[in-house]
């Protein structure tokens, strides 16, 4: 008790007038809130209404959030951890691949890249040297080979490819991933025969008397796949090191992974939990069931401070348009006995994506023919009677679209995740396979604009590069990197840098549900951005925004790649 009275009266000692003068005045101010300063920049980043805001200066929050975006008059703090001079180089928000496939990238890097062969002979040398410098693993694998690309006039074959291996089992994969070209050896490795009937959803290339020719396309990939041997636990850690580096040479800062399976996901937490996750990664597991064991019941919480989260499913509709599987209304023009590939029925659709939806995921359809994309536009729209709330449904690819069908876009808000650099790769593939009077809806990104469709970029990484720019180049000109056709492939499809900008950042984070912390740099987002060598903005030279090169790229407000 004695204790107690005591320490009152010191107490009310110190709050007299008389304590309280004696009392020092020393000045303590509270801690900064502000990390560091980027200033002297030509900064840009996309408002809340869509339009560009220009800034000089990015302040950085302890917390790597934006905390304020300066102009030319405003204070600079002096409270600061850092501060660095942009020496006037532009600034730019992370750009954001709405598109990718992170593994499928890392092992692209790791196998034989044919992705800049020109013809068939090119690519059996490429391959015959690979496997030269290469004598483990037992199989050889590849991706990126094109026949279009090659002017073949035919898909390659098993023959084909034994001039160049023949001792060894050879997988290459078509740069669109929806077909395989297997030699002889992986063939018979995996006991395919004239008897090996085409699984559904798949298709086995067939020489005249029935005997397969070395290609399989989409479900019959797996005939040969199952028998490659899968890559060790550091192999796949290895190829995710080597798609990381790439991404953020490219300037990209978060990008989804559409298609995680089991495998990548460990990949991925294996990565951060020993702190190398860098880039931000929103999965979309590979099928419900992928899903559902590896998140449960519902998308998983933000991991790794912010760089890992699994939110939603990947289904497909149909194949694709460059091995015929792409699921069309009509016949293809250039082989009329077939549509492609229809890999759902409507019921089975709709149960996936009502098994998805119960438990809360975002769902993502691959589609690319018309038909495919009319079947999932009307699973969505049945659907979204009972599911009711933002569900954010998203079509990735859209590609050949019945102008009749793309109002159906928006009257359930739909997502449109697009890749620009399709449509340059594609173009005169595209009226071969359907003719022009079937394209009018194909590649309709200014349509989609027009009618408020939320618009995602991507590239669809490793069928593309995952380099942002010549797809911002593509969208605001529809030419190639030749600069072909001029004046653009359907013009009127082409729309504005902001809008373009736009789907690579706002939007692309709206379509993975990341919009409350990525894809602009207003305060309170996540300070990720690129510096990079000219202003993208004040150009309209396509050739000039295609050669943007990233000088640094930040992300949490910290330098994460620097070129060298």
């Amino acid at each position: 008790m004695r204790a107690t009275l005591a320490a009152l009266a010191a107490l009310a000692a110190l709050a007299s007038p008389a304590a309280a003068k004696k009392q020092p005045q020393a000045y303590a101010p509270a801690p900064p809130t502000v990390g560091g300063l980027l200033d002297n920049v030509n900064g840009y980043t996309v408002g809340k209404d869509g339009q560009i805001e220009h800034f000089t200066g990015l302040l950085i929050g302890k917390d790597g959030k934006v905390a304020k975006l300066l102009q030319p008059g405003d204070k600079r703090p002096e409270w600061l951890d850092f501060k660095l001079d942009g020496k006037g180089r532009t600034l730019l928000p992370g750009l954001i691949d709405a598109h990718g496939h992170v593994m499928e990238l890392g092992f692209q890097l790791t196998h034989v890249d044919l992705s800049g062969t020109t013809s068939l002979a090119d690519a059996q040398t490429k391959v015959a040297n690979y496997a030269a410098s290469h004598p483990q693993p037992a199989w050889v694998q590849g991706f990126g080979w094109n026949q279009e690309k090659w002017g073949l006039g035919r898909f390659p074959t098993a023959a084909d490819l034994d001039l160049a291996v023949k001792d060894r089992p050879v997988v290459l994969t078509r740069v669109d991933g929806h077909a395989l070209l297997a030699n002889t050896a992986a063939m018979a490795a995996a006991g395919i025969s004239a008897s090996t009937k085409d699984p559904a959803g798949g298709r086995i290339e067939r020489d005249a008397k029935g005997k397969p020719t070395g290609v399989f396309v989409d479900a019959a990939k797996d005939l040969i796949l199952r028998a490659v041997p899968q890559p060790a636990p550091l192999e796949r850690d290895d190829a995710f090191r080597k798609a990381q580096e790439a991404l953020l040479g490219f300037g990209i800062t978060a990008t989804c992974d559409m298609g995680t399976s089991a495998d990548d996901w460990n990949v991925l937490r294996r990565a951060g939990d020993a702190g190398q996750l860098r880039v931000r990664i929103v999965s979309y597991g590979l099928g419900v069931d992928t899903a559902l064991s590896v998140a449960g019941t519902g998308p998983t919480p933000w991991l790794y401070d912010g760089h890992l989260r699994m939110v939603g499913v990947k289904l497909f509709a149909d194949g694709a348009l460059g091995s015929r599987g792409a699921w069309l209304k009509q016949p293809y023009a250039d082989k009329p006995d077939t549509r492609g590939l229809q890999f759902l029925d409507d019921t089975k659709l709709k149960n996936l994506m009502s098994r998805a939806a119960m438990d809360g995921f975002q769902v993502a359809v691959h589609a690319i023919g018309d038909a495919a994309n009319a079947q999932v536009l009307g699973a969505y729209e049945e659907l979204a009677e009972t599911y009711k709330g933002d569900r954010r449904w998203r079509i990735e690819h859209a590609q050949i679209v019945d102008p009749a069908d793309l109002p159906r876009f928006a009257r359930n808000g739909i997502v449109a995740s697009m890749q620009p650099t399709h449509e340059t790769s594609d173009w005169k593939m595209a009226e071969a396979r359907l003719g022009p009077e079937r394209l009018k809806g194909a590649y309709a990104w200014a349509t989609m604009e027009a009618e408020h469709v939320p618009l995602a970029f991507g590239s669809d990484y490793p069928v593309e590069s995952p380099n942002p720019f010549p797809g911002l180049a593509a969208a605001v000109s529809r030419e190639d990197a030749q600069g072909q056709p001029p004046g653009g492939w359907q013009p009127s499809e082409k729309i504005t840098m902001p809008q373009a900008l736009a789907a690579f950042t706002s939007g692309a984070a709206y379509a993975a549900k990341a919009e409350d912390r990525l894809g602009s740099l207003e305060p309170g987002h996540m300070a990720d951005f690129v510096l990079v060598d000219r202003d993208p903005l004040t150009t309209t030279d396509p050739q000039a925004i295609r050669a943007t090169q990233v000088q640094e790229t930040w992300i949490g407000g910290q330098r994460v790649w620097v070129k060298k």
